[in-house]
């Protein structure tokens, strides 16, 4: 056993129980999909609308590629307020939390410091990173500033990360005022839990199975059946080659969906300045299969080959 593997983790900082309770209710509440009286095809097609226009729009399209890594703009800026409040409904946090966690992710893939590594576990990986996080990943003022810095200076955004569980909560009530118990199960409990996983297999499986295009100094993979339930985000090994890139899947059977509307919004002139690979920083490698049988090989960490994350800018003192 390696060094590296014995090393003591961070201190852990406890339980979050707010985030455990709301998750479970949200678990609990998808339960009552398997009662056939609050079954209705019309609450299943409303379920995958919404999984699209929060799961797709408000957290791949905003939260990530928008507001993380600042893949493209939009205009007006009024519009970037609204696409946070849709990533808000989604259950999954407040923004600069959200974006703050993410970069951190990246300046310290699959190592020490990295907040979901895989190298932790599966279940780590999935959803216990922020179950039981480390002290190091408190979402404090001190935390934001330094990973996420330009959303925390934008007062509108500090008030989405503050009341940000008042729009999913505004949501179920309204689908219950509107559809009753069949949009409500549906529509807010299953659409939610759908999406808190689709999510979170970006963190665990496409670090362990698929196949790797670009020799990056971490395990991300590219595995296709995630990006079909994130809406182009399981091309997981591009977009850590490439993480300013607005386009994730590169080739062209590389389905990405939130990369085709990024487009469809530069055609009405509300996205601009798309920011697309830059060749230079890997080079496309034969398709390998990454299975855990490999998982104890590291990838070669070479920063020649996959240099630090190009959006250095957006996060202060990253190192």
């Amino acid at each position: 056993m390696t060094t590296s593997k014995t090393t003591a983790h961070p201190e852990s900082a406890g339980i979050v129980w707010p985030s455990l309770i709301w998750i479970l209710f949200l678990h609990m509440g998808a339960l009552l999909a398997f009662l056939p009286a609050y079954f209705s095809w019309q609450a299943v097609l409303l379920c995958l609308v919404l999984h699209w226009v929060t799961g797709g729009l408000g957290i791949t399209l905003t939260y990530h590629r928008l507001l993380t890594h600042r893949s493209f703009e939009v205009r007006p800026k009024w519009l970037e307020y609204v696409m946070t409040a849709i990533g808000c409904s989604a259950s999954e946090g407040g923004p600069i939390g959200w974006v703050a966690d993410h970069r951190c992710h990246h300046a310290h893939s699959d190592e020490h410091d990295d907040v979901h590594s895989p190298n932790r576990g599966f279940a780590w990986a999935h959803m216990l990173w922020w179950l039981t996080p480390d002290v190091t990943a408190v979402h404090s003022e001190e935390y934001f500033k330094k990973w996420a810095p330009d959303l925390y200076k934008d007062p509108i955004h500090r008030w989405f990360d503050k009341y940000f569980i008042f729009f999913p909560i505004a949501g179920a009530i309204a689908l219950y005022v509107i559809g009753g118990m069949p949009y409500l199960v549906w529509g807010f409990f299953v659409r939610s839990v759908l999406v808190l996983h689709a999510t979170w297999l970006v963190n665990s499986a496409t670090h362990v199975w698929g196949y790797r295009s670009h020799e990056t100094r971490d395990t991300s993979t590219n595995l296709w059946w995630v990006a079909l339930v994130t809406y182009g985000e399981g091309w997981h090994n591009n977009h850590h080659a490439y993480q300013t890139s607005a386009r994730h899947g590169l080739r062209w059977w590389e389905f990405d969906m939130t990369y085709i509307t990024i487009r469809l919004m530069s055609i009405f002139g509300i996205a601009r300045n798309i920011k697309m690979p830059k060749l230079t920083h890997a080079a496309p490698l034969a398709s390998t299969k990454a299975s855990s049988s490999v998982r104890t090989s590291k990838p070669k960490k070479s920063k020649a080959i996959r240099p630090l994350d190009d959006e250095h800018e957006l996060v202060a003192n990253p190192a």
